[in-house]
């Protein structure tokens, strides 16, 4: 009987979720369409840098040049994942995919740490061999191509700053951006130190420094992104406050089967089992804690189920305590 009883308030919850989600759908649904113009501005900037930059490297002679157009290739592979990431997320359920794409964010996120690694490796593999083996390098060249570059990266970067915070799809662009801005601001000063010195090994030296900064910024990308890949409760959402509010509501006796989890970069599922012996409370308590979790918790899509008595036929871990 319990497990029955529960099944229908399930569907209670699932209900007014649903009603509730789409209302936060489509506040929510402004923030990726203003990127779609900073992904389109990037790619076509950065695509013409590369090319312009990776010219003049060669025939400059310059590894750092080379290495900084090798890093903004990767920047418009980043930016086509996280665009198209961003654009999938936004298409309808289907009966396969029931929560839509929106989990590919977390996918890009993912596969843009992993892209930042490779060009890392590309980088400090040719870096290491001019260290051995420095060429003679043509320093205003340099300087000139890496201070556009600056511009460039940098303005792509301002247009994806202000959804960095809150989307990890959006800051995996961010940082690819920024990483590239500090990288030709590195080449434009080795640019002068050799005009000024003639000392060619400047220019794998500052190389190394750049891989330095860039492996740095990956390493937090990555981690982020492997904790959502593994389901991991969000960065600023607690699941002791989360379990202590639920505990805490009128006519709860216990919580269990407590889950939270990223659906993609941007939004937070939760499911768990209230135990209630004085019957169901109704819709409007499931319209609340629907309420409360998303204004206080950041948490979007919430099922709760309720059950009059503990069923502990599955055997979970709070069951047992």
């Amino acid at each position: 009987m319990g497990a029955g009883h529960s099944h229908t308030h399930h569907g209670h919850g699932h209900g007014h979720e649903h009603g509730h989600g789409h209302q936060h759908g489509h506040g929510h649904s402004h923030a990726p369409a203003d990127f779609g113009r900073a992904f389109a501005i990037g790619i076509v900037l950065n695509t013409a840098f590369v090319i312009v930059e990776a010219t003049y490297g060669f025939l400059s002679g310059s590894m750092a040049l080379v290495a900084d157009a090798g890093h903004n290739l990767s920047d418009v592979l980043a930016l086509l994942l996280a665009w198209g990431a961003s654009i999938a997320a936004k298409r309808a359920p289907t009966d396969r995919f029931t929560y839509g794409y929106k989990s590919s964010t977390i996918l890009a996120a993912l596969a843009n740490a992993g892209l930042l690694l490779v060009a890392i490796g590309a980088i400090l593999f040719e870096t290491l061999h001019r260290l051995t083996d420095p060429a003679p390098v043509e320093g205003m060249t340099v300087i000139i191509v890496a201070s556009i570059g600056i511009l460039i990266n940098a303005g792509t970067a301002m247009l994806f700053m202000k959804g960095s915070k809150d989307d990890l799809n959006i800051r995996g662009a961010y940082l690819h951006m920024a990483a590239d801005a500090l990288v030709s601001v590195g080449v434009v000063v080795a640019g002068f130190v050799i005009l000024y010195t003639g000392a060619a090994w400047v220019d794998p030296v500052t190389s190394l420094v750049i891989v330095a900064i860039i492996a740095w910024g990956t390493w937090g990308l990555l981690k982020d992104s492997v904790k959502m890949g593994l389901l991991g409760v969000p960065e600023g959402i607690s699941e002791t406050d989360v379990r202590a509010y639920l505990s805490g509501l009128d006519g709860v006796d216990a919580v269990h089967d407590l889950h939270i989890w990223p659906m993609s970069t941007t939004e937070t599922a939760l499911t768990a089992h209230l135990v209630m012996p004085g019957a169901h409370p109704g819709d409007s308590f499931l319209h609340d804690i629907a309420h409360h979790l998303e204004l206080e918790h950041r948490i979007n899509h919430a099922t709760i189920q309720i059950e009059q008595t503990r069923d502990c036929a599955h055997g979970s871990k709070e069951c047992a305590a």
